[in-house]
């Protein structure tokens, strides 16, 4: 195997053998394979519920969790308050802190680094923020090889400097990832931006007025990573410094006033570590927030001594699930997940973010917070439930009712560029509020399965179809102002960690493909470039995308290894091909495509995971259950695009 150098990284390239071509095989569109293969899917997705009936999934042990929640912990165990009520006892910690180092110490990658996950090439950010930790946990002398190696790589990706390239203008975690590098003494706090975090007294209202809510969004860190620096190193003009001290209790009382019932801002590790590190840090480790906030770390601890990104995606994984068995025109309302998935939508204002009430999160946990791809992936999954054979007609009010209120709260989220954001309207230059061609795809496809309902006498649009005409015609040409010159779409929350700017084009484009086809637009000339880029973009193997695993080397060190395609662009890519109006592109892509996703199946390897998803700032992630998904959704479709369902039908496969 030989190591080669990628964008100042280092991973391993081992060519893959070619996957059966389809030319020589018989078609698979319609054969035995392929039944077997979706059936084998389908029913190992069915089986992956919890006993709550929802599909929970897994997030992937994460690097970067497992050092800020070390850091916490180390520093909390430095700072033991009198009275640690409330606070795990020092037994507990040291525990906590052996477990954790030693699992980072074992998934550091042979070039000295550390990624997000175990799947994930080495970066400066999470390299730093475990080298914080293994100190803060006074373990830096038992892994004083790890530190070396680690040392060299960040002095090799430039420390700050290095940060700068990686994050550029945003700050968003730049600040926090040197906060917690000052508080281990790897860095000065001159090194260190100040935050105002006196803008957290103001009232969520303020924001709206000024049309700023995604400030609301950084509140715990602005005033968390904000105090840390306040109380570390205070600023020089007297002004500033007398503004900020009257801010301190006010302040860390909007923190208290936002923390969720689990503890977890946003029911993420990092973000609830960088507020309770910087509160302990600054002699508050008794306070209620930091106590709920060592709680949770606590709660979300895996036997294995790591942390995840985030606690979970049960919402998300729930939809798509749902979504995925539709296409195999399976009975939905049979699965009783209904009453679950209505219980997840936000019914009042949102305490973290004043977000009003209609819209889904990524999680049924307090943490989460609605936003603009769970909502409408929702919204369809209510779609598919209520088509279904033995969907009740008396629970039509209450499901029309809440994709009603979800569409509604989509409809006062679009931007001025008539794109669709994550989580609110804004200036559009952080991935909270900044359109994505991804979310306004996604949103387009919920509105064009309730668009009968939504132009019907009591509807949204009652008498204003003309309105609705519109924002679908607003979306779309949105989604044209986005499209790539190839004839490609970046989607916003996914990327590709082998693309030249990490993004995944695979994932942009099938879903907004997926969009133009729902809608009847498959003749237009971005859907034509966008097949196209699809189709000439397919791997030598079959696939698409670039899956990766990883292997351990014989001092003990993870070697990541490109392994060519990966399950889920795979999959995406395929079931938007089935709807290509080109038959050359099923007689030929398509059928190779099959022939190695069902290979996949067949061999007990579509479960593979990469490592496709994007947390906040470039935070990558991967879910067990999005090979199974995705795979379960594209060979449902293939089916019913054949008429070869496993169930008798309920409705169409695509609508």
């Amino acid at each position: 195997m030989n190591c080669v150098e990628k964008d100042n990284e280092y991973f391993q390239y081992s060519p893959q053998p070619m996957e059966n071509d389809a030319s020589s095989e018989q078609r698979l569109l319609g054969s035995s394979r392929l039944k077997i293969a979706a059936e084998k899917a389908r029913q190992r997705l069915l089986d992956d519920r919890n006993e709550q009936v929802f599909w929970k999934g897994e997030l992937a042990n994460s690097a970067l969790s497992t050092a800020t929640a070390v850091s916490t912990l180390g520093l909390l165990l430095k700072h033991y308050p009198m009275n640690p009520q409330g606070l795990p006892e020092r037994r507990e910690l040291l525990d906590y802190l052996e477990a954790g180092t030693a699992w980072l110490a074992n998934n550091q990658n042979d070039d000295g680094g550390w990624g997000d996950t175990n799947l994930s090439y080495s970066n400066i950010a999470t390299t730093i923020l475990v080298m914080a930790a293994i100190k803060l946990a006074e373990k830096a002398e038992d892994y004083s090889e790890a530190i070396e190696s680690a040392t060299a790589y960040v002095d090799k990706m430039g420390w700050i400097d290095g940060l700068k390239t990686r994050y550029g203008k945003d700050k968003t975690f730049a600040v926090p990832i040197l906060t917690n590098a000052a508080l281990a003494g790897l860095v000065p706090w001159s090194d260190v931006a100040s935050l105002p975090f006196e803008l957290a007294c103001f009232p969520q209202s303020f924001y709206r007025f000024l049309q700023l809510p995604v400030v609301s969004y950084a509140i715990p860190a602005l005033v968390g990573i904000g105090q840390a620096k306040y109380f570390h190193q205070k600023p020089w003009n007297p002004i500033t410094r007398i503004i900020r001290s009257m801010a301190v209790k006010k302040s860390v009382k909007v923190l208290e006033q936002m923390q969720p019932a689990s503890g977890g801002y946003l029911e993420a590790i990092p973000l609830t570590s960088f507020v309770a590190m910087s509160l302990i840090s600054t002699g508050r480790a008794s306070h209620a927030v930091t106590k709920n906030a060592v709680r949770f770390l606590v709660d979300t601890l895996r036997e294995d001594g790591s942390w995840p990104i985030d606690t979970n995606l049960a919402t998300w994984n729930t939809s798509l699930s749902l979504n995925a068995l539709d296409n195999h025109q399976i009975d939905i309302a049979e699965l009783g997940v209904t009453d679950w998935l209505l219980n997840c939508q936000n019914t009042e204002p949102h305490p973290f973010t004043g977000a009003a009430p209609g819209g889904w999160g990524w999680s049924d946990l307090s943490g989460a917070v609605p936003d603009c791809d769970d909502t409408p992936s929702a919204i369809l999954a209510l779609h598919s439930i209520r088509r279904s054979p033995s969907f009740h007609l008396e629970n039509l009010p209450r499901i029309r009712r809440a994709a009603m209120e979800g569409i509604q709260w989509m409809l006062d989220l679009q931007n001025r560029d008539n794109g669709w954001p994550t989580f609110c309207k804004g200036w559009g230059k952080l991935p909270f509020d900044r359109s994505g061609a991804d979310l306004s795809a996604h949103v387009l496809r919920a509105l064009k399965a309730w668009e009968a309902d939504l132009i019907s006498e009591d509807g949204l649009f009652a008498g204003k179809s003309e309105a609705f005409a519109k924002v679908v015609h607003q979306g779309f040409e949105y989604l044209r102002s986005q499209q790539n010159k190839d004839g490609s779409w970046f989607p916003l929350w996914f990327g590709n960690q082998d693309h030249p700017q990490e993004e995944n084009p695979v994932y942009g484009t099938a879903k907004v493909l997926l969009a133009y086809a729902c809608w009847g637009y498959l003749e237009q000339e971005p859907a034509r470039q966008g097949f196209q880029w699809l189709v000439t973009n397919q791997n030598e193997d079959g696939g698409w995308g670039s899956g990766v695993s990883h292997q351990r080397l014989e001092n003990g060190r993870i070697c990541n290894q490109l392994l060519g395609s990966s399950i889920e662009e795979t999959a995406l890519a395929l079931e938007t091909l089935l709807h290509s109006p080109n038959p050359e592109h099923q007689a030929k892509t398509v059928e190779k495509g099959l022939a190695w996703l069902i290979n996949r199946v067949e061999t007990d390897r579509y479960l593979e995971c990469s490592p496709i998803g994007f947390y906040f700032a470039k935070l990558w992630y991967h879910e067990r259950l999005y090979p199974l998904i995705f795979t379960a959704s594209t060979l449902g479709a293939a089916l019913s695009h054949t008429g070869n369902s496993a169930e008798s039908p309920g409705s169409e496969a695509f609508e």
